[in-house]
Order: C-alpha cells, then structure tokens, then sequence
C-alpha cells in the first residue's frame, strides 16, 4: 500500500491529482537537500585537499630555522644528517631565504623573496606555466631563475630573459656602523615561471640554486636560513616536530606548517568551511525531511475513510503505523537516491569540464574543486532517511489512533 501510495495516491473529490503533486514536492524537497549538502561536502574537502596541497607543497610540513630571524643555522650538513636520521622524517631540503629587488629595467623593479634550495619543491615542479623549473646553471653564463605568474606578469618577465638582482644584507660583513654598504648585485636568467592562485607565492617568491642565493646575500658557505622538513604522516608533525626541536637543540626552533604565517590563517580559513559550511547547507535535509509531515497529515485526512474501512476488516494501529512510517521511509529513500545521482552528475560535470570559475584572488583557486568522497553519500543518505522515519512518526501515531466508526463517517 505505502508503494501505490507513493506511485498515485489521489484525492476523494475535486483536485484529485493534487494529493500526488504534493508526494512529488516533498521528494523534490529531500532530493533537492541531499544534492545540496552532498555538493557542499565535495566542494569543501575540495577546497581542504587543494588548499593543504599548495601550501604543504610550498612550505614543507616542518620548517627548521634559527630562534634568532637574522641569523642563519651554521654546520647545515651535519644538521641535514640529524633531521634525516629523525624518525618520521622523509625529506629536509636546505633552504637560503632573503628579500631582495629584482630588476628587469628602469621602471620595471621590485622588492621580493629570494629562496635557494637544492630541493625544488615538488609541487612548484608539477605547476610550471612556462619554461622549466630548472636550477642547475649548467654551461648557462649566469645562474637560472624561477619567479611566480604575477610577478612575471608585473615586471615583463619572460623565459630566457636576463635580470639583475640586489641584496642589500652586508653577510659576514656586517657591523654596527651605520654607513651605508654597497649592495651586492648578481644577474640571473628567467629559466621558468610557476603558478599557484595563491597570491602571495605567486607575486612574491623567486627561487635559484643554493649556491648563487648565498653569495648573493653574503651567506657563509655551510649556512642556511632554514631546513624544509616533510614527515612521513602529516597526522603526526606535531609529535616530529617536537623531537626534531630536542635532537637539534638551541638555538635551532621547529614549527609545523599550521603555525607559520601566512599559513595558519589559510588553515583557519579551511576549518572554518569545513565545520560551518555543511552545517549551514544540512538544515536544507532537516527542513525537507519535516515536509514530510505535511504530506503525510494531508494523506491521511484525504485517506480517513479507507483507514475507517481498513480497521472495520481487522488491520490493527500498529499496521497502520508501519503503513504510514513505511511511506515517509520510502519518501526519503527515494529523494535520496535522486539527490545522490544528481549530486554525482553534477560533481563528475564540475570535475570533467570545470564549468563554475572562481576569482583566485579570493579563493586561491582558479575554479571550484571538487572531491567525491563515498563514505559522504553512505552517511547522508542513511542520516536522511532517518530524518525521514522521525519525521513520518507523528502522523503515523495520528493514523493509528483514528476511530474505526468515526473514520467511516469522516466527510
């Protein structure tokens, strides 16, 4: 009965297919939910996954550097050797940090980060828009350069073009006398450009080999800014990043990922999506969940004299409740099978042809990502049809304790 209810239930009198269009806008309503809060599920682990791969792909899991900010970490061979022999710790890439000005020509300069390494990250490596992300300088007269798209964009730079590099740190030779020190100055060549979305690497970070980052700032041979760490489990950097800061010892200082700005404030961001987001979009099931109330009072009202003739042959309240409790369940079942297909077909449109751009510079990404996650539509839908059961209850209670011979009578 609850299925022929659910295929063509009909009024008593005028507006008989009325009673069916409301059955079909209560599954519309869960459907419509389920959709919803599944995209918004996808949308926000794929913000999560995109976001956490950008910047761990950029900043490592855990960054080894001096307590002190304008001091470099000395003897780094030996320090590499202390962060590899760690356990948990899979990789630890010598990095030279400094902020210098870059210039193409006369009107074209500006202030920017400078990072050496022997390690390119891999990430940058996957994301390379032009060129190459090459460090070795090779036969090449002057040591390669690799800047981000915005900054390429800002100062004219192309692939293959020379440009001129100033630090102003006076390295070794630095004293507390307050004249002025000529800068050092080295020529680079553009050898590739990499783009993230994420604005503040793109218009600001430049990398080159170790070696050439170091005379150019006044590095001593043996010296880095800082090691980039990446773990085995990034479940437990915590726990390596506190050993890592006992082995090493002052005045060495480990921080992960999540507490290094910018970062953490992109973190917090993502948190944030993840907690509120699907919380917010999942009052949309409650609402139509509830809707089923409704609809099944109005059955009821529209079927009294059936349940009247139904009890006369003996069906007992009980029947009748798994009757009308059986309808609501089939009513969510089946706005949850449309909802998850649906949601499915739009997640594998998004994914395939990427059709809803998004500004990178409020997002950091160039369109909206999407991650399909199978435990999401078990979960949703058997939190659903729950919802459903519980809001089907009540009027199942109603139909129950409906008189035999009243019911008969009912107008």
């Amino acid at each position: 009965m609850a299925f022929r209810y659910l295929r063509g239930a009909e009024g008593r009198a005028e507006g008989q297919s009325f009673l069916r269009f409301v059955t079909y806008v209560a599954i519309g309503g869960v459907a419509l939910g389920v959709a919803a809060l599944l995209l918004s599920l996808a949308i926000v682990r794929g913000f999560s996954q995109e976001i956490t791969d950008k910047i761990i792909g950029f900043g490592a899991h855990v960054q080894v550097q001096s307590y002190f900010q304008d001091r470099p970490l000395t003897k780094a061979a030996g320090l590499r050797d202390t962060l590899l022999n760690t356990e948990g710790v899979t990789r630890a890439a010598p990095m030279v940090e400094d902020v210098v000005l870059l210039r193409q020509s006369e009107t074209s300069i500006d202030g920017v980060r400078l990072l050496g390494t022997s390690e390119p990250p891999s990430y940058l490596k996957n994301h390379v828009t032009q060129g190459e992300f090459r460090l070795e300088q090779g036969e090449d007269p002057y040591p390669p350069l690799v800047v981000g798209a915005a900054l390429a964009e800002r100062l004219g730079l192309e692939v293959g073009q020379v440009v001129t590099a100033f630090s102003l740190r006076n390295g070794e030779q630095e004293s507390e006398s307050l004249q002025l020190q000529r800068p050092r100055v080295r020529q680079f060549v553009v050898a590739g450009v990499f783009e993230t979305s994420l604005t503040n690497i793109d218009d600001n970070f430049i990398f080159t080999n170790l070696n050439s980052a170091r005379r150019l700032v006044g590095m001593p041979n043996g010296g880095v800014s800082r090691f980039d760490v990446t773990v085995q489990d990034i479940s437990a950097v915590d726990s390596v990043a506190s050993t890592i800061e006992q082995r090493v010892g002052f005045p060495a200082t480990a921080r992960t990922i999540y507490q290094i700005q910018p970062y953490a404030s992109l973190f917090a961001w993502v948190d944030l999506q993840q907690s509120i987001i699907p919380l917010v979009i999942g009052v949309i099931v409650i609402v139509a969940a509830f809707n089923i109330v409704g609809t099944l009072l109005m059955l009821i009202l529209e079927k009294t004299r059936e349940i009247g003739v139904l009890q006369s042959l003996g069906t007992s309240g009980r029947t009748l409740k798994r009757l009308f409790l059986s309808f609501g369940l089939l009513i969510g079942g089946v706005g949850t099978a449309i909802g998850s297909v649906l949601a499915l077909t739009l997640g594998y449109i998004q994914l395939r042809f990427e059709i809803i751009p998004l500004p990178a510079e409020a997002y950091y990404i160039t369109t909206a990502p999407i991650q399909l996650n199978p435990l999401d539509y078990l979960y949703v839908g058997l939190l659903t049809v729950l919802l459903c059961g519980v809001a089907a209850y009540i009027p199942a209670r109603v139909a129950a304790n409906i008189e035999p011979v009243r019911a008969i009578r009912f107008q």
